[in-house]
């Protein structure tokens, strides 16, 4: 299974391994290097707060939990972009309609995204998407200068969801729904359009962005 785009930590164990949780389930997933959610039985996008203003959330729920990831907007973006490319490699239809809510909510975030993966085991017929904890700018910053700050980095919090073709399509639409949810874009530079307004480059001679 090879990664579509850059994830450092993916290489640390085989698609097929499995990692199990402790004796005495942790509360937080910042115990295990890389927790399995094999197979996801849901998984969405959220985002809370006004347009302009939202904060995005990965949720998902399998193996008897629910997880919540705080990520960025443009994540989720370039994660759409690299599912709907997989999608046509595998020959596997977009779906025309899906709900902008899921019905799970937001609970309290295990961690920031960092860095997401996103691969297609053959032999299984899933998608495997990953997602690493971003790396504290003090911790990133150790690891440059020591040894010890590098093995650190070596355990960087990371979660594996494992997705069928079904999952994935349906994922698929409802994130691009919540995405396009927000602020309307301006139909001359691409840019995002407050109520009152915004500043279009189009109109002070640029050319469009999109």
């Amino acid at each position: 299974m090879v990664l579509s785009f850059p994830y450092a930590a993916a290489s640390k164990q085989a698609p097929e391994a499995r990692t199990e949780e402790p004796s005495g389930r942790a509360s937080s997933l910042v115990r295990v290097a890389i927790f399995e959610l094999d197979p996801v039985d849901r998984i969405a996008v959220a985002a809370v707060g006004q347009p302009g203003q939202r904060q995005f959330f990965l949720l998902a729920s399998g193996s008897g939990r629910q997880l919540t990831l705080t990520c960025e907007k443009s994540q989720i973006q370039a994660l759409i972009v690299r599912l709907n490319r997989m999608m046509e490699a595998q020959g596997i239809a977009a779906a025309e309609n899906a709900r902008a809510t899921s019905g799970m909510l937001p609970g309290e975030p295990e961690w920031q995204v960092g860095e997401m993966g996103l691969g297609y085991h053959e032999a299984r017929r899933m998608f495997v998407l990953v997602a690493s904890q971003a790396a504290a700018a003090g911790r990133a910053q150790g690891a440059s200068d020591s040894d010890e700050g590098a093995a650190a980095d070596d355990d960087t919090p990371s979660v594996r969801f494992w997705l069928s073709h079904e999952q994935v399509v349906a994922f698929s639409k409802q994130a691009e729904t919540v995405l396009t949810a927000g602020r309307p874009l301006c139909p001359r530079c691409g840019l995002p359009m407050d109520p009152a307004g915004h500043p279009c480059p189009v109109s002070n001679g640029a050319r469009p962005i999109f």
